[in-house]
């Protein structure tokens, strides 16, 4: 993923410091959220349902949180992509991280129209606005936003955050010819590129960039004492989570309604059902994110993050699971790229074995109503790929990871 990467050992753990070099505890969070992302397209591969997990009318607890448990992955991904990017600028001049900024966010915008796009589909070239390319086109941004004064930046990426849904009503084509910009900003849906060629925009860039923008600044956070830093991050989560349970219950503000072009159900109420008053309370809106997703999502992995801080063990004592998700916390990029090239050929392979039909996997289609008839696999056995894969991944990815603590060449810190 786009974090900002440097050197750093494969294994081993080592308390959060405040300074130049990596955070742990942040590490391992974004390994847990790399581990996590994993299920969620292993159930795109695998998933004999033709329906949608947030369908209220017919989704039920186990299919809802595997896929509610992933939303928490992208606002991470934005979030300490910024944060990657404080600690970055910390060692080097304005200029350079402006620099490093703008041409990382180009080549990720070059790797989500080919290597990404061609790993959902086997096909080539084939991509769409996915989380790749709007990190991409955040970091663009984010190379001339952290010229602003920090404080500056904070705000500026607060009022986005809590105020964009103002403009959900705002409708792409009431800016005419330039009804794909809009759509490029604010709403997903189909945009027309040149030479005729459609592409969906599923990641718009508000707000996700104003979420880096936040991360950014949660940087400095780092330069605190140990334990007034933990409690701070504590604070913040508690309160984030705590409003996003006042604007859900009340309604008041934070969440598009139903019908605007996204897959949540709109507000919350009252439903025949606990297990469905449950799911709708916790189905809000990701495309794009809503206040009150942001708030349910960022809240508690502060939380988390704060926990972590905490508990962080010795080298000594550190888990061998603890150990793994700092080497997938190290390696978003690569492990990002392999998972989804992996994923897929394991569905390929599966579908072989199971003899269910496999063309359609070599030729473009993984959507929900592109599956043909005899496909697919209940949920226990998704898991069961999903485990398989993070284990093979394992492996790679370790190799990766002595590899960026080895070497020092520049261009290891673009993958």
């Amino acid at each position: 993923m786009s974090t900002i990467l440097s050197s750093a050992p494969a294994v081993g753990i080592r308390k959060a410091h405040g300074s130049g070099g990596r955070i742990d505890s942040i590490d391992i969070l974004r390994g847990l959220v790399m581990i996590i992302m994993a299920l969620d397209h292993t159930r795109d591969f695998f998933t004999h349902l033709r329906f949608e997990p947030e369908t209220l009318s017919q989704t039920y607890y186990a299919l809802f949180f595997t896929r509610w448990i992933t939303h928490y992955c992208a606002p991470l991904f934005f979030f300490l992509a910024g944060t990657g990017a404080y600690f970055y600028g910390r060692r080097r001049t304005p200029a350079e991280l402006t620099r490093f900024l703008w041409t990382r966010g180009l080549w990720l915008i070059i790797v989500e129209f080919t290597l990404v796009g061609t790993a959902w589909t086997f096909q080539f070239p084939f991509g769409f606005f996915g989380v790749i390319w709007a990190l991409g086109a955040c970091m663009v941004i984010m190379a001339a936003a952290v010229r602003l004064p920090v404080r500056w930046l904070g705000a500026l990426s607060i009022l986005v955050i809590v105020t964009h849904d103002l403009f959900d009503r705002v409708r792409p084509a009431q800016f005419g010819s330039l009804a794909p910009l809009w759509k490029i900003l604010h709403v997903r849906g189909f945009v027309q590129l040149p030479f005729g060629i459609p592409e969906f925009v599923l990641f718009p860039i508000i707000p996700w960039v104003a979420v880096m923008g936040a991360g950014y600044v949660f940087g400095t956070v780092y330069t605190l004492e140990p334990e007034r830093r933990r409690k701070l991050i504590f604070r913040l989560g508690l309160w984030l989570t705590l409003a996003f349970v006042f604007l859900r219950v009340t309604n008041v503000y934070g969440n598009p309604p139903a019908g605007l072009g996204g897959v949540s159900q709109g507000d919350w109420h009252i439903q025949p059902t606990v297990e469905k008053a449950v799911i709708l309370f916790l189905d809000v809106e990701k495309y794009p994110p809503s206040l009150q997703f942001l708030l349910m999502t960022l809240g508690p992995s502060m939380l988390l993050l704060a926990w972590m801080e905490k508990r962080l063990p010795s080298e000594r004592s550190a888990s061998a699971l603890q150990s793994a998700l700092l080497i997938f916390g190290r390696v978003p990029m690569f492990y990002y790229i392999l998972h989804l090239y992996l994923i897929h050929t394991l569905a390929v392979i599966v579908a072989l074995l199971f003899h269910q039909p496999s063309n359609w996997l070599l030729h473009g289609a993984f959507f929900l109503n592109d599956i043909p008839p005899g496909y697919g696999h209940n949920l226990p056995f998704i898991y069961l790929m999903w485990i398989t894969a993070v284990a093979i991944l394992y492996f790679p990815c370790r190799w990766w990871a002595g590899l960026k603590q080895r070497r020092k060449d520049w261009w290891l810190s673009y993958l």
